[in-house]
């Protein structure tokens, strides 16, 4: 039973329960935040709103590699690739439920734009995968230094007292340059500059509307 094949229905129903979970709040992380023994900073309320914005468009890019990684896994010729894809997007849900912590604490939400951003990134992760597994690896590299350049960003924004959120940055930032790396060692694909300028400006028209709505 465990190497049964699943029908494209059994395919279906496993991707269809992965988005709601992916996308529903109460997510529970398998490592402890790393700002859980820190104290609550004092921010004014223009601060607040300005952090909470942030961790909105960090929550939303999990969300967002949460339907890549799915994507990428379901169209993986390899299965150790398709295991990789997995193991990568279980470690991404502590960056999920650490980014919905810290927006609660906020008094703030994720994104209301979650699913669209989910099917779009689910669409993209499985076209790579279909293309070849290297280019599906390449992708995952090249949207994870992306990433990193982000986070550097944001470490860079973030009220300087806000020691919460950035010690979740910085680990969410470690764990994206770790995962960058371990893609382009399996033999990820360097994507030329045209693509990852195209890649940019996606990313950049979901932080601009993930920041606000």
């Amino acid at each position: 039973m465990a190497n049964r094949r699943l029908s494209l229905l059994d395919q279906l129903i496993v991707e269809a329960d992965a988005a709601l979970r992916t996308l529903q709040r109460g997510h529970t992380a398998a490592r402890a935040c790393p700002a859980d023994k820190l104290a609550q900073p004092e921010l004014s309320a223009q601060e607040a709103r300005h952090a909470a914005g942030l961790m909105r468009v960090n929550h939303a890019g999990e969300v967002c590699a949460q339907a890549l990684y799915q994507g990428q896994a379901l169209t993986a010729k390899l299965p150790e690739v398709r295991a990789e894809m997995a193991q990568a997007a279980a470690e991404e849900i502590d960056h999920l439920a650490w980014c919905e912590q810290r927006l609660k604490e906020l008094n703030s939400r994720p994104s209301l734009l979650n699913p669209a951003w989910y099917a779009l990134s689910f669409g993209i992760g499985a076209a790579a995968g279909l293309i070849s597994d290297r280019v599906s690896l390449g992708f995952v590299a090249a949207t994870e230094d992306q990433v990193c350049r982000h986070l550097d960003g944001h470490l860079d924004s973030l009220p300087e007292q806000d020691s919460k959120s950035r010690e979740i940055v910085s680990q969410m930032r470690a764990d994206e340059a770790r995962h960058a790396e371990a893609a382009r060692t399996a033999g990820g694909y360097e994507f030329p500059a045209p693509i990852k300028s195209l890649m940019t400006a996606t990313a950049s028209l979901m932080t601009a509307t993930s920041y606000r709505i």
